[in-house]
């Protein structure tokens, strides 16, 4: 589909959601827990009193839905794909065809990323103690740093806004697993004091009743698809005036988990002949963060960023599907012991009229350690400095103009091999310094009230991970320590409004074109890849959401994305993890003031699961779930998840879980 047919799709009536919807349906607290959401955490790209609403999920939403992990919560947001990092058991998702190498998830404007690969696993990331999610496409503020090729991802955090709040809740899943959670806050004026813990634990997923059964799978109870997640967060505020606020926070994560065997039928695929059965025993997370916001006078401020951030894993690689042995020579036990250290001083002015302008220099220390049993660490470290510049000119009372530029350095200070013969380590081949120019530019017309058009251009750049640069993958790559940063020029127009006061919607049109796409080139020596600036890519594509307000008691909407993908290197090695086709869509019902209703169905058209052109099919989901109001300070929520028990997968190998059902007593005081 070429640029000027999906032009006029993205305009049809197809419609979107506006400003003053989430992107699903809404409890009757959710105004209330709107106002909780950590306006410091935030990172804003416009002054714009109308929040970009059908780009985040808030609190009430991922509640109403039951979506306890960060990534499944997204996925109910146009120009989002979840994925499945199969041979991890590793939850993904694509912003528009960008991975998260490509679109960093940050915590309350701090990146949270893992040092070594730039992954996150959001499976490892709970729900349970956020405001709200934002999602930034293409074109993300240059406030946020470094590596935003893609967009931006934004947990956002809680605040309270009482001397005493509470809320939280207990559930079971299906007969094996359970959840259970508390977030307990106090505002007394000028301090503040906001905590959480949760836990979540699951023994295995039922798989679908219409699975059958192969060599490696027999049905029923996924084998080795347990998980555990625990998380406890605090933050202590203090606001010594309404134009302070300096805040530490503390988060620390608790994890283990086991990854299903593979059980597909790609006869290509060496996991048919070869599986793995391998189990994290832990995967923690923890971080230390200060945050503050100083309003030098009315029209200068200073905002900083410093966070300390720890990341270990295990990983366990054992003989057969018992789990008991490491006797083979594919066995193994890996270890992780990273951390990160670094700071961004955001300084903002509107001392020139019509401007408010702002400069941010970020710096970030990449510590990554590794080893295998009886091997000695090897260690490797990259510092990442950016300085940017983003300016909001408001030309006239209805025209806006955003432009941005910034610039990103990349230093190698340390990187190191071992070679098992001789059992030595020593030093890979210094790759320097690496630099990289960044620019946007954002217009945006108000056309009369909640009606706005808007077009943007961004030139954004990545550099390789650790990982690009220096894996062996476990004897199956050549290491490329000199690759380059990966660039790409990011286009959009877009449209949004409301309409009878019932009606709101929000159509995009986008296009990127990548350069020096780092990619996996097969055979640089007989059976051996390698990572290399090789590629050339166009991504296109057209999102479109409605909501409407039928009555008061009825609202429904639905978001369609159509994206489509082009290697214009090799158009025989296909882009992975993302189908052409999505459809979202909800209805919610209220037939009375303490009950709710709540009916969702999910459409994904088949994707590509190798490079190769192994593919898995299309599915469509429903999922239903009733809440009702069952005392002053007690709702009970019950719901069934896939309820014709589809059996499909995210990537091929890997089924997704079957029927399955949740019920969950929350509680609160407000």
């Amino acid at each position: 589909m070429k640029i000027t047919t999906l032009l006029s799709f993205a305009l049809a009536p197809l419609l979107s959601f506006s400003q003053q919807h989430d992107s699903i349906p809404k409890t009757n607290s959710d105004s209330t827990k709107a106002s909780k959401i950590f306006k410091l955490g935030e990172v804003e790209i416009t002054s714009d009193k109308n929040k970009d609403a059908f780009n985040r999920v808030t609190t009430a939403t991922m509640e109403s839905q039951n979506k306890m992990e960060v990534s499944k919560a997204l996925n109910m947001i146009s120009g989002i794909t979840l994925t499945e990092m199969g041979a991890r058991n590793e939850s993904m998702i694509t912003v528009r065809g960008f991975d998260l190498r490509q679109v960093p998830v940050y915590m309350d404007g701090i990146p949270v990323y893992v040092p070594y690969d730039g992954y996150v696993d959001l499976a490892r990331f709970t729900t349970f103690d956020l405001s709200a999610i934002d999602v930034s496409k293409g074109f993300s503020s240059i406030i946020y740093g470094a590596n935003s090729l893609g967009g931006a991802i934004n947990l956002i955090s809680r605040k309270p806004i009482k001397k005493l709040e509470y809320d939280g809740a207990f559930g079971i899943i299906n007969t094996n697993g359970y959840k259970g959670n508390i977030n307990i806050g106090s505002n007394l004026g000028k301090f503040y004091l906001q905590g959480g813990y949760s836990y979540l634990h699951r023994d295995s997923y039922t798989m679908s009743a219409k699975y059958d059964s192969t060599k490696n799978e027999n049905g029923k109870e996924r084998d080795n698809s347990y998980r555990t997640d625990q998380k406890i967060s605090f933050k202590l505020g203090w606001t010594p005036n309404e134009k302070h606020e300096y805040v530490v926070g503390y988060i620390n994560q608790q994890g283990q988990k086991g990854t299903p065997v593979y059980c597909g039928t790609d006869i290509k695929n060496s996991l048919l002949t070869k599986p793995r059965f391998w189990q994290w025993p832990y995967w923690n997370k923890e971080s230390y963060y200060f945050l503050s916001n100083t309003n030098l006078n009315s029209k200068n401020y200073i905002k900083t960023r410093f966070y300390y951030d720890i990341f270990k894993n295990s990983l366990y690689s054992f003989d057969d599907n018992t789990y008991t042995k490491q006797t083979k020579p594919f066995a193994f036990q890996s270890w992780y012991n990273d951390y990160t250290y670094g700071g961004s001083i955001e300084y903002g002015t509107t001392i020139i009229p019509k401007n408010n302008l702002k400069l941010a220099v970020h710096y970030k220390e990449d510590i990554h350690r590794e080893n295998n049993l009886n091997e000695p660490v090897r260690h490797f470290e990259d510092n990442t400095v950016s300085i940017g510049l983003e300016d909001i000119y408001r030309l006239t009372s209805k025209l806006l103009i955003i432009p941005g530029v910034s610039y990103d350095a990349r230093t190698n200070i340390k990187a190191e091999d071992y070679t098992s013969s001789t059992k030595t380590v020593f030093d890979f081949a210094k790759a320097g310094t690496s630099g990289a120019y960044n620019g946007q530019l954002g217009l945006f017309y108000y056309v009369k009230d909640n009606h706005k058009i808007g077009a943007t251009a961004s030139h954004k750049t990545r550099f390789a991970t650790i990982k690009d640069r220096y894996s062996y993958k476990m004897g199956t790559a050549i290491p490329n320590p000199d690759l380059k940063p990966e660039t790409v020029d990011n286009y959009e127009i877009n449209y949004n409004g409301t309409f009878l006061k019932k009606v709101t919607l929000q159509t995009a049109l986008f296009y990127s074109h990548l350069t020096d796409a780092i990619l996996n080139v097969s055979n640089v020596q007989p059976g051996k890849s390698q990572m290399q600036n090789f590629g050339k890519a166009e991504y296109e594509g057209a999102e479109a959401q409605v909501n409407y307000d039928v009555f008061k008691s009825l609202l429904v909407g639905a978001n369609y994305t159509h994206i489509e993908r082009h290697n214009l290197t090799d158009n025989t090695i296909r882009f992975t993890d993302v189908p052409e086709n999505k459809i979202f869509g909800f209805a919610q019902y209220s037939p009375i003031k303490i009950l709710k209703l709540i009916v969702s169905t999910e459409y994904n058209s088949s994707r590509y699961s190798t490079s190769y052109g192994t593919t898995t099919g299309k599915f469509t989901l429903v999922n239903g779930s009733i809440s009702c109001k069952i005392w002053k300070y007690f709702s009970l929520d019950a719901g069934v998840n896939n309820i014709f028990d589809i059996n499909y997968s995210l990537s091929e190998g890997y089924p997704e879980e079957g029927r399955n059902f949740f019920v969950t007593l929350r509680f609160f005081n407000h």
